[in-house]
């Protein structure tokens, strides 16, 4: 299974890795720890920093969820 995922495109994992973010959390806590979760997710699959991708899982994870809280049932 590893081995097709390194074969799909970066692009085509970041939408899939951003479409898990869209889940929301009931408390501002758990819709961090919840895109934390994501960006860690994704920054494991394309190879990039684990840390940074957490911050910017949660951080995008809460702005989306404040923004739109009737997307996030």
């Amino acid at each position: 299974m590893l081995r097709a995922i390194k074969r799909q495109p970066k692009a085509v994992l970041a939408i899939i890795i951003l479409s898990a973010i869209a889940a929301c959390g009931d408390t501002i806590g758990k819709q961090g720890l919840i895109g934390a979760g994501a960006g860690v997710a994704g920054s494991a699959v394309l190879g990039t920093n684990l840390a940074a991708g957490a911050v910017v899982g949660a951080a995008g994870n809460v702005a989306f969820c404040q923004a739109f809280p009737e997307r996030c049932t």
